[in-house]
């Protein structure tokens, strides 16, 4: 999990979250940031050139974070439908206890911030394709998943139900039981593919 990560920095990670969830991607200015921290901006700017950096700074732990959780996940030797449940159940699981994570993830307006913070999420975005990718082809390979849906297709599928839950979450204002209701979406996608 991103060693060089200070604990101030972590800190500073967690009051922008929690500014997200607040305030959304407008109200994460460095102003609120350093009164939520206590501090003054310039104490802030110690640790951040810039609110950019902060953000990817928060893209990048979680990466770091999911790639950790998720590819312990991939190497364990259960079948790929069981892969793939433990794998969103997983996501469920520590987005419940990390809720500004998503807000980060789903921001539309974040999209627009710069070049480098949508470098950090298409990362995300890409990592978990490729990996779900893996888990189907080794699943069709078994004979688990159809084999008369591409590959590409199943992924685009399960990622956007996936995507779809966590922003009814979102819009619930996070109080929807996202892992019983994210559990069964994915157990019906996985149903709809098996052979």
């Amino acid at each position: 999990m991103i060693d060089n990560t200070s604990k101030r920095q972590q800190e500073i990670i967690a009051s922008a979250g929690k500014l997200l969830i607040e305030k959304g991607i407008k109200g994460l200015t460095t102003k609120n940031l350093a009164q939520e921290m206590e501090f003054s901006e310039s104490a802030l700017y110690r640790h951040f050139k810039n609110k950019e950096d902060i953000v990817v700074l928060l893209l990048n732990y979680l990466a770091s974070n999911m790639k950790e959780r998720l590819d312990l996940i991939f190497e364990n030797h259960d079948t790929s439908e069981a892969k793939l449940l433990k794998l969103f159940e997983s996501q469920f699981q520590f987005f419940t206890q990390n809720p500004h994570f998503v807000v980060a993830v789903l921001s539309e307006g974040l999209f627009d911030e710069s070049e480098k913070i949508n470098q950090a999420i298409m990362k995300i975005v890409h990592y978990k394709m490729q990996l779900i990718a893996e888990i189907i082809e080794t699943g069709k390979q078994n004979n688990e998943f159809t084999k008369d849906i591409s590959t590409t297709d199943i992924v685009h599928i399960i990622i956007g139900s996936f995507r779809l839950m966590m922003l009814k979450w979102k819009l619930s204002k996070f109080e929807i039981d996202l892992v019983t209701q994210g559990n069964s979406i994915m157990k019906t996608n996985i149903k709809l593919m098996t052979t």
